[in-house]
């Protein structure tokens, strides 16, 4: 047995790399066809129901808006609700035929499930879900110095998706709806200083995959793969229990990556969305690295290594503190997010 192993160890892989090579075309061909006749049949999105969570971050207003644009009824999700009301104007103004606002913790089931309840009592049914609730950080995982946030990150960037999902997976099987995911290449393209958000992708995105085997045609998932966008996550900040932001003290220059604007992000997550995709990735060129990470881990590794020399070596200096926002209050940073309970629903006339 540990023979056969040997053997199938040294031939399957430059077997399946030779196979791949000469089905490419083919299978481009395919997908070609298959994206034609997808675009012909895409879904009309003019008075069906999504529901949108982390709204008031800069890819979940975006989002808003591209479906604004397609006449859907809009339900906006998220804990800072006072931003809500000036996302779920503009949406009105583009479009959308209703826009509910609600305030919720995604990482709260209880919420997650009287927002979606909500939704389905005011409207009757649900098509899409929208979980682009995310967490990022910018910052070696030993300049932490209060680990107990940790486990925050995970709640924000994978409870966040898996709690809305549990809770409309069967209204979404009525209506044979959808799950878009905001999830990002750094769940398996390695950068510095994003080692516990990496990690969370990378659970959401085996979530879904798994999730979607389960489902099979009932339900459709489409996850999205990118860089870096928008403003929320280039600010590096945390949030007390209280709300208040901190910041770190040392700045550096952020490692770049080719996500590119947020609202072109948008418009193709939500095209691919009402085509049918099962992936929406920018830039789509990345996926190389997934053969090298496979075949040739050394070289992907090498080759980070030269290009992030000036970024990804270990820190020499002392563990930088988290200072608080300009005229805060002295508060010990216990969170990344606020733990207050959210107010009612309201409902954007």
């Amino acid at each position: 047995m540990d023979l056969v192993g040997s053997i199938l160890n040294f031939v399957v892989p430059p077997a399946s790399m030779v196979m791949l090579a000469f089905a490419w075309p083919t299978l481009s061909f395919i997908h070609a066809l298959e994206w034609f006749f997808k675009t012909l049949n895409r879904d009309n999105m003019e008075n069906k129901v999504v529901v949108i969570t982390g709204a008031s971050s800069a890819i979940g207003e975006q989002l808003a808006y591209e479906y604004a644009r397609r006449k859907a009824n809009l339900v906006l999700v998220a804990r800072r609700e006072h931003r809500l009301w000036g996302i779920s104007d503009n949406a009105r103004l583009l479009g959308a035929k209703h826009v509910l606002v609600m305030a919720a913790d995604v990482v709260k089931e209880e919420e997650c499930r009287r927002f979606i309840y909500d939704t389905i009592n005011y409207f009757g049914h649900l098509h899409h879900l929208v979980n682009t609730a995310s967490l990022g950080h910018n910052f070696y995982l030993e300049e932490a110095t209060d680990p107990s946030v940790f486990p925050h990150m995970m709640d924000i960037n994978f409870w966040g998706n898996v709690y809305p999902t549990y809770v409309a997976l069967p209204f979404l099987r009525q209506t044979r709806g959808r799950i878009l995911v905001n999830a990002s290449m750094e769940s398996w393209l390695p950068m510095p200083k994003m080692s516990l958000f990496a990690a969370a992708k990378a659970a959401v995105i085996n979530f879904y995959e798994t999730l979607r085997l389960e489902v099979r045609d009932e339900v459709g998932i489409t996850i999205a793969t990118h860089g870096w966008v928008g403003d929320d996550i280039n600010r590096r900040n945390f949030m007390l229990e209280e709300g208040t932001e901190i910041h770190w003290k040392e700045e550096r220059d952020q490692v770049a990556t080719s996500g590119g604007h947020v609202e072109e992000l948008a418009k193709l997550m939500v095209a691919g969305a009402c085509r049918g995709d099962a992936y929406v990735k920018r830039p789509s060129w990345h996926d190389v690295f997934l053969l090298y990470r496979a075949f040739a881990p050394d070289v992907l590794n090498w080759t980070f290594r030269l290009l992030l020399s000036d970024h990804g070596a270990k820190p020499t200096a002392p563990r930088s503190q988290p200072i608080e926002a300009a005229g805060s209050p002295p508060r010990r940073a216990i969170a990344f997010s606020p733990a207050s309970p959210p107010p009612p629903q309201q409902i954007a006339k």
